[in-house]
């Protein structure tokens, strides 16, 4: 069995939000979901964590409907269940509880062992002058590296 690299990232997460902790994390996933993502038929840049009863759940993940699934096939926007030890949920679940503070997805990957992994991070909403900050840093290096390639 060949492992494809699959590497779906959120890019708007790092311009949207400071990141604190990142976590790794499973998810449970069907077989026509688990092959969807393989053929990088996946999207991350709507999604969002939510504590729940003892678990953590990926909301608004968007996995397109495998093409040869038949009646088998999945839901496309359904909640899936996030893999973390205890001691993760319960500090995810003490960094929810503060206002303004949100779980994002950064980037969807396969591991080694070939399962479907999933880099969240804690994390709050940036202000607009910190986006203009990053913004500007940002074309400041930019306007660097062209100066030293010349």
């Amino acid at each position: 069995m060949s492992v494809k690299e699959l590497n779906i990232r959120n890019k708007r997460a790092r311009f949207e939000y400071h990141l604190e902790e990142t976590f790794e994390a499973g998810m449970v996933l069907t077989g026509t979901e688990i092959k969807s993502i393989r053929n990088g038929k996946a999207s991350i840049l709507e999604a969002y964590g939510l504590y729940e009863s003892g678990e953590v759940w990926l909301r608004n993940m968007h996995i397109t409907a495998y093409e040869n699934g038949s009646f088998y096939n999945h839901k496309p926007k359904a909640d899936r269940k996030l893999l973390l030890t205890k001691k993760e949920i319960s500090r995810i679940e003490k960094f929810l509880k503060i206002k303004g503070h949100t779980l994002v997805p950064i980037k969807l990957f396969l591991s080694e062992k070939g399962w479907v992994k999933l880099q969240i991070a804690c994390a709050t909403g940036k202000k607009l002058h910190d986006k203009r900050q990053d913004l500007k840093e940002k074309d400041d290096k930019r306007e660097m590296d062209r100066m030293l390639k010349r």
